[in-house]
């Protein structure tokens, strides 16, 4: 799906109105759940936080949880984003043997990292539910919202887990 400038603006500054008024993984799934309803071929959002070897999911919004809330960055198209340190876009992840099964109806992923500096310290993952349901404006799109993340990734590592 294209996204145009004069909607990723509004956007974004709503991204930014989220991470400024709250923090943490409250932060992260706010911003989840604002970009699953705002952009109609996000069906599942996600951010993940790296630790370690592994990535953990600190937030998500979407029909129903994920299985895989703790990735090696070893494996799929998540670990791919964190080791290549680039978004990537699978357009059919039918077609893509790293992909990890999430969801029987998804069809489309795009990762992309957060970094803060030079280091990657999360991820965006979205899962769309039709063939080519992102492209570069997607990918462009996103890593605005990770650039506005990376305080709440950080922030994420020291929050206490619910029931913790």
């Amino acid at each position: 799906m294209t996204i145009f400038p004069r909607a990723a603006t509004p956007a974004l500054l709503q991204v930014e109105s989220i991470v400024g008024r709250l923090a943490g993984r409250a932060a992260l799934q706010e911003v989840c759940r604002f970009l699953r309803s705002d952009v109609r071929t996000y069906r599942w959002v996600g951010v993940y936080r790296v630790e370690g070897a592994e990535l953990v999911l600190d937030a998500w919004d979407g029909p129903a949880a994920t299985e895989h809330t703790r990735i090696p960055i070893s494996r799929g198209v998540c670990g791919r984003a964190v080791r290549d340190d680039a978004t990537v876009i699978v357009t059919d992840v039918r077609s893509d043997p790293e992909y990890l099964a999430c969801f029987r109806e998804t069809r489309a992923e795009i990762v992309v990292p957060i970094r803060d500096g030079a280091s990657v310290v999360g991820e965006i993952d979205v899962d769309g539910n039709e063939v080519g349901a992102f492209d570069a404006s997607d990918g462009r799109f996103l890593e605005e919202v990770a650039r506005r993340l990376t305080a709440a990734v950080r922030a994420a590592a020291s929050d206490p887990r619910p029931g913790a």
